[in-house]
């Protein structure tokens, strides 16, 4: 371990059902000079991108509504306001971003641009997820969107005021990691808060 500070020993796969679950030893060499072996167990996930879609305007956004066991076993009721996303499948970020858009509200991105990229949860899983944000034209809706049935997807498309959906933020109502650094960025970067363009 001259050189890195890191080295992983040995990777087991325990299980392989939709992701697969792996046993990782590694070695790490600590900061006063000690040298650890760990054991963790670390889901390999697909790596994903998520667009956050707004309309100057109107000062609105359209968000999705579904629902998620993860939340559901960890005491709320699973029920998520959420943007678009999805799973990379070996496509490019932007393209994964722009179809899973279209699948799951019926709207095609218009000046998308990278957002953000984050771990959601390094110390337990593989994915890392490209966020983004876009415009969109209410008048230009192509389809109800709704997700795929083939995929177990029952979505619930979901147009709010920007404010209203920062204050959802505010009071813990919207949850999901993804959507809500996409909503502070947008704040941020883009729209500002209560009408004061930044």
């Amino acid at each position: 371990m001259a050189g890195e500070p890191v080295r992983v020993l040995r990777e087991d796969i325990i299980a392989d059902n939709y992701f697969p679950l792996k046993k990782v030893e590694y070695e790490q060499r600590c900061r006063d000079g000690r040298t650890q072996t760990l054991t963790r167990e670390i889901y390999g996930c697909a790596s994903g991108a998520a667009v956050l879609l707004y309309n100057r305007e109107r000062r609105s956004v359209v968000l999705t509504r579904q629902f998620r066991i993860g939340a559901r076993l960890n005491g709320h009721d699973g029920y998520l306001l959420e943007a678009a996303a999805g799973m990379l499948d070996d496509a490019a970020p932007g393209k994964r971003a722009r179809c899973e858009s279209l699948e799951e509200t019926g709207y095609a991105p218009v000046n998308m641009r990278p957002a953000l990229q984050v771990f959601p949860s390094p110390a337990s899983t593989t994915e890392r997820v490209h966020l983004f944000v876009a415009e969109y034209d209410p008048a230009a809706r192509r389809g109800a969107g709704g997700g795929l049935a083939e995929e177990g997807e029952d979505i619930e498309v979901v147009e709010m005021d920007f404010d209203d959906a920062l204050a959802r933020v505010d009071s813990g109502e919207i949850m999901d990691a993804k959507t809500v650094l996409l909503l502070l960025y947008l704040e941020r970067k883009v729209l500002g808060r209560h009408g004061e363009a930044s």
